[in-house]
């Protein structure tokens, strides 16, 4: 199950499909068509595609039958060579699927993810190479006027994220607290969870100030269903990273045992054994 880190930034734009445009204009200065209809595509492609193909989501501007523009987000917590064979085919699916222009958004969670994901992608054809647009936190501009933020809230949680702890953190904090304001309750919460769960300890406990929330305990379904999933998660990238470390190759059907296990306590037996084995097959002995 996808942890809440890889779901949130998904359920910005789920929440507000205008969010991917603004998006592409804020950061890469795409000209999207001037068009304030934006609505959720399918994430299949599988009528236009042999195999079955999935990305994260997608959003369609303007008529949702004739669409004048698609956009592709991708969240990727870590860089994957796999998707820069599976990304070029999500962008010529959905361009052969609605017959308009379409464009790749990624979203990371760091510059350091970020970085190694926006490198081009060559075709192999002779000019044909595809460049993500990749965005992280820290790339989007810090949102410091309130109003700005209730009209936006969900461009101001992605960007608190990157500037929470620069010079301006209680300006960019107090808009936060304004976007969470702005929406609905069960939304609001939503958010919140997602910020507290991201943000180091001393920005975090200026947020809860901000937001007069004492003790905060993870109220909504969402981040309850997800909190587990992201521990997990980050036991088995710490797992990798320690089998990389010590010069393993790691075949993917190892990789795949590892990143869908779901029990924590079993990763970390399994972290224990990772440094004292010489074979990789004695993993799971």
């Amino acid at each position: 199950m996808p942890s809440i880190d890889h779901e949130l930034p998904l359920e910005l734009v789920r929440n507000r499909p205008l969010l991917a445009p603004e998006l592409l204009r804020t950061a890469f200065g795409v000209a999207t068509p001037d068009d304030d209809r934006a609505t959720l595509g399918s994430e299949s492609f599988a009528d236009v595609h042999p195999a079955e193909l999935r990305c994260d989501a997608t959003v369609l501007i303007g008529d949702p039958e004739e669409p004048s523009f698609g956009i592709i987000v991708e969240t990727q917590l870590r860089y994957s060579k796999r998707k820069t064979f599976s990304w070029p085919a999500y962008l010529s699916s959905l361009r052969l699927r609605h017959e308009c222009p379409v464009v790749l958004l990624v979203l990371c969670p760091d510059e350091s993810t970020a970085r190694r994901c926006d490198k081009p992608i060559e075709m192999g054809h002779p000019g044909w190479t595809l460049k993500p647009l990749v965005l992280c936190p820290g790339r989007l501009p810090a949102v410091t006027d309130p109003e700005e933020a209730r009209r936006q809230p969900e461009m101001v949680i992605l960007s608190a994220l990157g500037h929470a702890e620069g010079p301006e953190s209680a300006s960019v904090l107090k808009c936060a607290a304004a976007a969470i304001d702005s929406v609905d309750p069960k939304t609001g919460r939503l958010y919140h969870d997602y910020l507290t769960s991201r943000l180091s300890a001393a920005p975090r406990e200026l947020l809860e100030k901000i937001v007069k929330i004492d003790n905060y305990e993870w109220q909504s379904d969402f981040a309850k269903s997800h909190r587990a999933e992201g521990r997990a998660e980050g036991e088995a990238e710490m797992l990798l990273n320690v089998l990389e470390a010590r010069g393993f190759e790691i075949r993917d059907d190892v990789r795949e045992r590892i990143t869908s296990c779901t029990d924590t306590a079993l990763l970390t037996a399994w972290g224990k054994r990772a440094v004292a084995i010489e074979h990789i097959e004695e993993l799971f002995a």
